[in-house]
């Protein structure tokens, strides 16, 4: 980068938190909470693209006394870096339907790049990023918004990109049964300008609320020359917390137990290079209608990522809770698997939920098969906590007209996601 400026904010502390730990972070940082601190890199490399592949440290628990920290990775099937634009319309491979492969992103050669990974470091899996502290864990996660940002571009809709940058990663994180403590922004662009650079960062302070974590700082990077005018780059980071007690690990999941769904608010932030090719082909622009909708596409397709954390963490306290699945790219197929123990899956029983509108179309409209919609976005379901028979029963006659859930399937025998 060839400048970059530091910002670091002093955090407004919430209610019920430890306010001498705050002020002494505070007292530390002081001579950087004002102005800009510049940096010079005259040459500059650009990251290879990891196709949402994401490493952090996570706890392996398995060698008796001794807590080992281990490299973790993990594969989203997300479509920022390696998103790549595609030329007509195109069909998919050996096909009419549009596939993500076929628009950019390739799930299997991340999960391949995992596989390669595992050989230079165990551990790998997890939504977030495990570390022990005392008598708890640090949990951590990093993530994109991905090419949803394109869309942000082209609508002028700058406003809520920042929750789905704080939403990306504080839903990861709260699979652990973490709380949130704190969220750190990165904000690249060729040219800066201050008033965009305002409206998203308002977003991501609006998604720290949602998540009532703390913004703790971020990185403002101006590089000319390195993105379009007008575009910018933006990722994000999130630290929770959790005892080892209450740590929710899947381990004691098994056969018979209950999938229970929170809704989605649309498409959130996975999937856009397909989503894309879609738009292409229907020659729609994003102006117009959702076809038999009253909301316009682009509208529906911006539709900021739920923030589930509050809803979680109230379900998580009254026990009965055993693994949570953040519905992220690879859809149900990829990530519903990642929190079982070896030798089990997942029935899904996929007309127990209202599929979206959008999703309808986006399907319709790009001739996507079953299998490769359900393994590419979240189909109206963004989280998925797997529970005890008797749990499942109380959460769905809690659930509401403001808080909806659905049960989606149940944990059989036999490693795999099926449908029917």
């Amino acid at each position: 980068m060839e400048a970059s400026a530091l910002r670091t904010h002093m955090p407004k502390i919430p209610q019920n938190q430890n306010t001498s730990k705050v002020q002494s972070f505070s007292s530390l940082h002081q001579s950087h909470s004002h102005g800009f601190r510049l940096k010079q890199y005259p040459i500059m490399r650009k990251s290879l693209p990891l196709n949402g592949i994401r490493r952090g440290l996570q706890l392996k628990l398995s060698f008796g006394r001794r807590e080992q920290c281990v490299l973790m990775a993990k594969c989203k099937g997300s479509d920022g870096e390696v998103a790549k634009e595609s030329e007509g319309e195109g069909g998919g491979e050996g096909g009419e339907g549009l596939t993500y492969k076929e628009a950019g992103v390739d799930i299997d050669a991340g999960a391949e790049l995992v596989k390669r990974i595992a050989k230079m470091a165990d551990g790998i899996g997890g939504f977030g990023g495990v570390f022990p502290l005392g008598n708890s864990y640090l949990v951590a996660g990093t993530d994109g918004v991905g090419t949803k940002l394109k869309l942000a571009f082209e609508t002028g809709m700058h406003d809520t990109i920042g929750i789905d940058l704080v939403a990306m990663s504080v839903n990861d994180i709260v699979t652990s049964g973490a709380k949130p403590l704190f969220f750190l922004d990165y904000f690249a662009t060729s040219r800066l300008d201050v008033d965009l650079a305002e409206r998203v960062i308002k977003g991501i302070v609006n998604g720290c609320q949602q998540s009532d974590c703390v913004l703790l700082g971020g990185e403002t990077a101006e590089m000319p020359d390195f993105y379009k005018d007008g575009e910018y780059d933006l990722s994000g980071f999130a630290v929770g917390i959790v005892k080892k007690d209450f740590v929710i690990d899947g381990k004691n999941i098994e056969p018979g137990d209950v999938l229970i769904g929170l809704p989605s608010s649309g498409v959130h932030s996975n999937g856009f290079s397909l989503v894309r090719r879609v738009l292409q082909k229907s020659r729609l622009s994003l102006n117009d209608k959702l076809p038999g909708e009253s909301t316009s596409l682009g509208e529906a397709l911006m539709a900021p990522t739920v923030i589930y954390v509050k809803q979680v963490l109230d379900i998580i306290s009254r026990g009965g809770v055993k693994g949570i699945a953040h519905i992220t790219g690879g859809g149900f197929t990829d990530n519903i698997p990642r929190v079982f123990p070896k030798g089990m899956g997942a029935r899904i029983n996929t007309g127990s939920w209202p599929i979206l509108p959008v999703f309808k179309w986006i399907q319709e409209t790009g001739k996507i098969d079953n299998a490769e919609i359900m393994r590419t976005f979240n189909m109206g379901i963004g989280m998925v906590l797997v529970v005890s028979q008797e749990t499942a029963v109380r959460i769905l006659a809690e659930g509401n007209e403001a808080n909806p859930v659905y049960r989606i399937g149940e944990v059989m025998d036999g490693e795999g996601v099926t449908y029917q």
